[in-house]
């Protein structure tokens, strides 16, 4: 069926009750020892970790979208149960990370979130929200309706004479091309004439993305790889459509479109992400990526 901007709002209304109440579920364990245990997927420890909050959290997401699900025969893609391939039988389907960055959890660090998002057959996603349980902070946005932070109208704002932000991971910071990528970073930040730059190594995908939009000029991405690993669907799809909604650049490390519903794999490690809040700068990251991927 064809989603009307109506039934959209209704669909994101569900989605960030859900991402509320399971926010609320998380904080609620930051305190008390915690059953960690490891998924055996993934390269990173970032990703092979998981504990019983992650799958309360995305067992009470489902629960509470089952009526919205079922009203607009909607899919459902969860991270912490296997794929259940609705994602290519629906014409719409749920990418929900119910703790996205469960290391920082763990570690009692700023950076995990709760990410929840509405994708369409063809991969692209209709409806992102985003929930930091630690700031209270609600990040969301439509297609075609625009992007909020907190419940206020959200676009990029362009900063003059600022730092370039470029934010990333701490897998980033053992990653083969982590010196080439600061030197060519410190290049583009001459051409552009940015005063300088600031780094940051720390939380999830979906939170390091907003954090990258609320502080422009600033950037997130990651290289491609060989192996299983580097973010899958769950972990983009919602920043991606507030990013779209937002004014901001987001695309795989080429510059096309991301791949949110790959066939053969949910990860999205094939072609990588990049998150920057302007063109130019995300054209200039286009260029480094291509020639350090040569080297």
């Amino acid at each position: 069926m064809q989603l009307t901007p109506d039934n959209l709002q209704h669909i994101c209304g569900a989605a960030v009750s859900a991402a509320l109440k399971a926010g609320n579920l998380i904080s609620s364990y930051t305190e008390k020892d915690l059953e960690i245990k490891n998924k055996g997927i993934g390269d990173t420890l970032a990703s092979q970790v998981v504990t019983e909050v992650d799958v309360m959290a995305q067992e009470l997401i489902v629960k509470m979208l089952t009526k919205v699900t079922k009203l607009y025969d909607l899919g459902t893609l969860g991270e912490e149960t296997p794929d259940n391939h609705e994602r290519f039988e629906k014409d719409y389907f749920w990418a929900i990370d119910p703790i996205d960055g469960t290391l920082a959890f763990i570690n009692g660090e700023h950076g995990y979130s709760t990410s929840i998002a509405l994708v369409s057959k063809a991969g692209e996603p209709v409806v992102g929200v985003i929930f930091d349980p630690m700031t209270k902070t609600i990040y969301q946005a439509i297609k075609g309706q625009g992007a909020f932070l907190s419940g206020r109208k959200w676009t990029v704002e362009p900063r003059e004479m600022e730092p370039l932000s470029f934010l990333n991971g701490k897998s980033f910071l053992e990653h083969p091309l982590h010196d080439a990528t600061l030197k060519s970073m410190e290049t583009i930040v001459k051409k552009l004439g940015y005063p300088g730059m600031t780094s940051k190594f720390q939380g999830g995908a979906a939170l390091i993305a907003c954090w990258a939009l609320e502080n422009d000029p600033a950037c997130y991405f990651s290289f491609p790889k060989k192996v299983d690993g580097g973010g899958s669907i769950w972990d983009f799809a919602a920043s991606a459509c507030i990013y779209t909604e937002a004014g901001g650049w987001v695309s795989d490390i080429h510059g096309n479109p991301l791949d949110l519903n790959r066939p053969d794999s949910t990860y999205l490690n094939h072609r990588g992400v990049l998150y920057a809040t302007n063109e130019v700068l995300a054209r200039e990251i286009i260029e480094v990526g291509k020639r350090l991927m040569k080297e």
